[in-house]
This record gives C-alpha cells, sequence and structure tokens, in this order.
C-alpha cells in the first residue's frame, strides 16, 4: 500500500467524522442518498459523453495504482545497462542478447536491439522520444478525465441544489419551518457532496497519476541517456556514474538553503 494514500484517507476519514458527530445535531443530517445519486450519476454521465468508452474503463482501473505503491525498477534498469555496457564494450553481441533476454524493460530491450542491428543513432533517439512522448500524451490523457470529473462534480452538485430548492419553494406557502428547513439541508447536501468528491477523490487520484507519470517518465529518459552512451562506447564505469546521477538527491545547485550573512560588528571594524 502507498502510505501516503493511507495517511491521506484517514484524515480525511477524521475530517468527515468530526464534521458529523461534533457539528451536527444528528449525523443522519448530512446523509442524502438521492443527492449523492444526482452529483455521481451526473459525474459518470458527463464523463461517458466526454470520453470514448474504451479510455474511461481503462481509467478506472488505474484507480488501484493510487492505494498500491508502484516499483519503477529504475536501479535494475541501471544495473542492466551497466552489464550490457561492459558486454559492448568487449564486443560480445552474443552475450548481449542473451542478457536482454532477461531484461524486464521493454523500453530498454527495444533500444538495445536498435543498437545490435546497426541502427542510426539519430533514428533510435527519434524512435525512443517518440515512445515517451506516446506515454506522456497517453497518461497525461488519463489524469485529466480525473480532473474533467472534479469539474462536474461541483456542478451537479449545484443542480441537485436547485432541485431541491425547487422542492422548498413547493411548501413555503405553508410557512411550516418544520418542513422547510429539512428542504434547504437537503438542497446544499449535493453542493457538499459535489465539492467533497472533486477536492478529496478525483483532484487527488489526477495528482497522483500525474506524478506516477513523471517518475516512469524519469526512469525513460534515464534508459535513453544510457544507450545513448552505449552507442558512443562509453566506459561502463562512465556509464553507471551518469545513469546514478539520474536518481541521487542533490540540494538546490542555485543557491544554498542557508545564506550566512555577514556580521555588521565585522563590517563596521573594517570600515574604521
Amino acid at each position: 500500500m502507498n502510505p501516503s494514500t493511507i495517511i491521506g484517507m484517514i484524515a480525511s476519514t477524521i475530517l468527515l467524522v468530526s464534521v458529523l458527530f461534533f457539528t451536527a445535531e444528528s449525523p443522519q443530517s448530512f446523509i442524502n442518498l438521492p443527492g449523492l445519486a444526482i452529483v455521481l450519476a451526473g459525474t459518470m454521465a458527463a464523463t461517458f459523453i466526454s470520453y470514448p468508452l474504451k479510455e474511461v474503463v481503462r481509467v478506472v482501473r488505474l484507480v488501484g495504482l493510487v492505494f498500491r505503491r508502484e516499483n519503477t525498477y529504475i536501479r535494475d534498469d541501471i544495473k542492466e545497462l551497466v552489464d550490457i555496457s561492459r558486454l559492448w564494450f568487449k564486443g560480445d553481441v552474443r552475450a548481449v542478447e542473451a542478457a536482454l533476454e532477461k531484461a524486464r524493460n521493454p523500453f530498454l530491450r527495444t533500444g538495445i536491439q536498435l543498437v545490435i542491428a546497426n541502427t542510426k543513432e539519430e533514428e533510435i533517439f527519434d524512435l525512443l522520444r517518440w515512445r515517451i512522448a506516446r506515454l506522456k500524451a497517453r497518461e497525461h490523457a488519463e489524469a485529466q478525465i480525473f480532473r474533467t470529473m472534479a469539474t462536474y462534480a461541483p456542478a451537479f452538485g449545484m443542480i441537485g441544489t436547485l432541485v431541491g430548492l425547487v422542492n422548498m419553494l413547493e411548501v413555503m406557502e405553508s410557512g411550516d419551518l418544520h418542513v422547510i428547513g429539512p428542504r434547504m439541508a437537503v438542497a446544499l447536501l449535493t453542493t457538499f457532496y459535489g465539492i467533497l468528491l472533486a477536492n478529496l477523490v478525483f483532484k487527488p487520484i489526477a495528482v497522483k497519476l500525474e506524478r506516477r507519470t513523471e517518475e516512469r517518465l524519469i526512469a525513460m529518459n534515464m534508459v535513453l541517456e544510457g544507450i545513448s552512451l552505449i552507442t558512443k562506447r562509453r566506459l561502463p564505469s562512465f556509464i553507471e556514474e551518469t545513469l546514478n546521477s539520474f536518481v541521487a538527491n542533490y540540494h538546490d545547485e542555485i543557491r544554498d538553503s542557508v545564506v550566512t550573512k555577514p556580521d555588521a560588528t565585522d563590517g563596521q571594524t573594517q570600515n574604521a
């Protein structure tokens, strides 16, 4: 399980429980199934209208990625690239092909196979960069679906509120506050559901998927750099050091986090 997702779920649960049990006379006053149905059904209906069916179905399956910790296996890719570079540097093509059969990264396999086939360096990079761009575009579109749902949910919450207000206006002639009050509460609950789903479900999932894409792009660019160095027949030790720089943690290279200011008394002494 992804620890940040667990922390977020626990925090959101505590928040909702606090709202239900400490700010309302009855927790049941925050439960309105018709209002929730309006928000969910309306959001899903608008999403299906906006996107093809296969894209929506594929994105729904990606929700599970938010709850589990996905490993990009960058360290394994670095080790495989360095091992292959040693074999390639020695000119042992058969050993390189044997090593490729054990590689789990299809992007890495494609690049090395093109190198073995003596493909031009520019053509290798064009193909691999196209695959990177394709992955980036596809996964950006997947995250965008959840951002679109986050836009629809509050809108359908307002629709539910308008429906509730219309129902409330029908009973206003009676002047019975015991009837008008509950109708008004129900009308506002749909807006509450829409905002809650947008900011606590749909947007966080979109951000999570975008962060996943960033990590995958870093891994793919790392492999691309490794293949580039192999085609240039750089030393394996140099390749290993370069690839490790992709996963190393660095401080800000523009400025230090703590800037030491000159002491005022020192400045006065020097000016004296």
